[in-house]
C-alpha cells in the first residue's frame, strides 16, 4: 500500500513538472525585438530649426545615447506649425523605436490645450519616455525701468490696465500664457505684443518699444548680467541656476501663475514596452553624464530625469490646466 501510494506521488510530481515546463512563457516578437535592438540608425525628430533649446538637448543627448548604444543617433529638425508637423510625424511613424521625438511641452501639452483641431492626442498617441531638462523663464523689465520688483509692476498695472505691454511669440506661446496665468492670478491687466522670437523681443524691451518680457533664462540671462535687463521673476516654482539671486512667483506668493517649461523624450504610442524600458535605461544613463549635465546647464537649463508615469500625470496636469486658462482668458489659436 505505501508502495502504491509512493508510486502514485512520483507519478503526480512529474505531471506536475511536464506541465510547468510546458507553460513557461516563451519569448514574444517584442522581447526579441527589444534584446536586439537598434540595429540601424535612431532618429531624434526636433520640431524646431536647428538651434534653439530644443536642438542643443537633442544633439547633446544623440551623442551620448550613440556612445552607450553603440547605433547612430541622428536629429532630424522638422520645424513648422507650432511643432505640429514634427510632432505628427513621430506619432504616425513605425513603433519599432528608430523614431523618437525631442520637444518642449509645447508639443506634449500647451498644444493639446489650445488647439481644438490638433491631428493627434498626445496623451494617446505618444509612449512618453522622461522629461530631461528644465527650462525656466524669467520676468524681465529694461535696467532703467522704474520698476524694481514684481510687486510694483503689478501695482502699476493694476492702476492703468492695459498700459504695460510685454512681448509674446504669439497667440498660445508660453510667455501669452505666462503672462494670461498673471492677468488671471492677480486681477491685472496686460497688452501682449507679437513678436516673431527672442531676439527681437529682447531688442524691443531694451528699446523701449515695451516694457516687460517674458523669455528663457537662457535668453535673457546674458543680458541681466550685463546691466541691461532687471529680472523680476522666475516664472517657475524653483530658482534658476543662471539667475540665483532671483524669486520665484511661489515665492511671491503667486504660485497659481506658475508655469514650467520642459524637454522630454517620446516614442510613438505602441511601441512594444522592453523597447521602451530598454530606451528609459540608456536615456537614464545618458543623463547622469557630467559631461551632459554641463552642456544643458550651459543653456540656462537645469538637467533631470523625470521617467515615463510621472511625465504622463504633468501632461494631464497641464492640459487641463492650459485649457482652463485658455477659457478664462479667451484665448483662441487655430
Amino acid at each position: 500500500m505505501k508502495r502504491r501510494s509512493s508510486l502514485t506521488f512520483l507519478l503526480a510530481a512529474c505531471g506536475a513538472l511536464a506541465s510547468t515546463a510546458g507553460n513557461a512563457q516563451q519569448p514574444t516578437s517584442a522581447d526579441i525585438a527589444a534584446a536586439t535592438w537598434p540595429q540601424r540608425a535612431i532618429r531624434l525628430v526636433v520640431p524646431f530649426p536647428p538651434g534653439g533649446g530644443t536642438d542643443a538637448v537633442a544633439r547633446a543627448l544623440a551623442q551620448k545615447l550613440a556612445a552607450r548604444l553603440g547605433s547612430p543617433v541622428v536629429v532630424d529638425n522638422k520645424p513648422g506649425a507650432s511643432t505640429i508637423i514634427g510632432t505628427e510625424s513621430v506619432v504616425k511613424a513605425d513603433p519599432d523605436g528608430y523614431t523618437l521625438l525631442v520637444s518642449g511641452s509645447t508639443s506634449y501639452t500647451v498644444n493639446a490645450a489650445l488647439r481644438p483641431k490638433l491631428p493627434y492626442d498626445p496623451l494617446k498617441d505618444l509612449a512618453p519616455v522622461a522629461i530631461v531638462a528644465k527650462a525656466p523663464l524669467v520676468i524681465v523689465v529694461n535696467a532703467n525701468s522704474p520698476y524694481k520688483d514684481l510687486n510694483a509692476l503689478l501695482a502699476a498695472a493694476k492702476a492703468a490696465p492695459k498700459t504695460i505691454n510685454y512681448a509674446t511669440f504669439g497667440s498660445g506661446s508660453a510667455p501669452h500664457l505666462v503672462g494670461s496665468l498673471l492677468e488671471q492670478t492677480t486681477g491685472v491687466r496686460l497688452q501682449d505684443v507679437p513678436y516673431r522670437g527672442s531676439a527681437q523681443a529682447m531688442m524691443g524691451l531694451m528699446g523701449g518699444e515695451i516694457q516687460v518680457a517674458i523669455d528663457t533664462v537662457a535668453s535673457a540671462a546674458q543680458h541681466v548680467r550685463a546691466g541691461k535687463l532687471r529680472a523680476l521673476a522666475i516664472a517657475g516654482n524653483e530658482r534658476a541656476r543662471a539667475l540665483p539671486d532671483v524669486p520665484t512667483v511661489t515665492e511671491l506668493k503667486l504660485p497659481d501663475a506658475a508655469f514650467d517649461g520642459w524637454y522630454a523624450v517620446a516614442a510613438p504610442a505602441r511601441t512594444p514596452t522592453p523597447i521602451v524600458s530598454k530606451l528609459l535605461k540608456e536615456v537614464d544613463g545618458a543623463m547622469r553624464d557630467p559631461q551632459l549635465q554641463e552642456q544643458i546647464r550651459a543653456q540656462g537649463m537645469e538637467p533631470v530625469f523625470i521617467g515615463p508615469k510621472p511625465m504622463h500625470a504633468a501632461m494631464e496636469d497641464e492640459i487641463g490646466r492650459y485649457r482652463a486658462l485658455a477659457w478664462r482668458a479667451k484665448i483662441v489659436v487655430e
